[in-house]
């Protein structure tokens, strides 16, 4: 598999990545050695970029990660994972206090001395000055500390990115996390690439299937889309 440089990070990736949410059993039940199995056989396939956070299935994706990636006996720098702090299955906390304990917690649940990525989850869902002025720096404190090699910041509408990146030092964040709005029932996306890549900032583009709209199976009961939408993911 082909190996894309992520943004300015000089992090070299598959251009398609192992998205973790479901190994924490969001989208159904998955047991452990199906989850063993499916992480094997991305490795053996050449994706090595892995993305997970502790709010997917309230801290078990992460743990059930990190086990696969032991059970598979890799060396560390033949993957890159991703995590986030902020959101958490009791709420949403960005403090500087909560994202710095936030990060030692989830390197012992994935048995790791450091993450690649370290993301704000979900910034839609607090005030957005708190991460420009509190969170950011907070992790910029983690980056130097070697917890966190790169940040980012995640969220859905795309007008959080540009509210975040206007307002912080250049080089303070290194990468943004998009997630549904680059498929083919919404392409979003594609408009901001040209204000991301002048910002110098990596991009990666998260649930591709719109988080189960596009799969055959379908979406889980929690999806946001209208129905209409969703009969249209049916009959596809």
């Amino acid at each position: 598999m082909e190996l894309r440089t992520l943004g300015g990070t000089g992090l070299r990736v598959s251009p398609v990545g192992f998205g973790a949410s479901p190994l924490g059993n969001v989208f159904g039940d998955v047991p452990r050695d199906v989850a063993r199995a499916t992480v094997r056989r991305a490795l053996d396939l050449g994706i090595n970029f892995f993305d997970t956070s502790p709010y997917y299935g309230g801290t078990v994706s992460e743990s059930v990660l990190g086990d696969c990636l032991r059970f598979a006996g890799v060396p560390r720098d033949s993957f890159v994972v991703a995590t986030k702090c902020g959101r958490y299955k009791e709420g949403f906390d960005f403090s500087a206090a909560r994202v710095t304990r936030s990060i030692d917690e989830s390197l012992a649940r994935l048995g790791l001395d450091y993450v690649d990525i370290l993301h704000c989850h979900d910034i839609e869902f607090t005030n957005l000055d708190q991460i420009v002025n509190e969170t950011i720096p907070a992790l910029q404190k983690i980056k130097e500390s070697g917890k966190a090699r790169f940040i980012g910041i995640t969220g859905l509408p795309l007008s959080i990115f540009t509210y975040v990146l206007d307002r912080v030092p250049p080089g303070s964040v290194d990468l943004v996390l998009s997630y549904c709005h680059y498929g083919i029932n919404d392409t979003a996306l594609v408009d901001l690439l040209p204000y991301l890549k002048s910002k110098g900032v990596g991009v990666i583009s998260a649930s591709p299937l719109a988080m189960g709209l596009l799969t055959d199976n379908g979406p889980p009961e929690w999806h946001p889309a209208p129905e209409e939408l969703k009969d249209r993911g049916r009959s596809l």
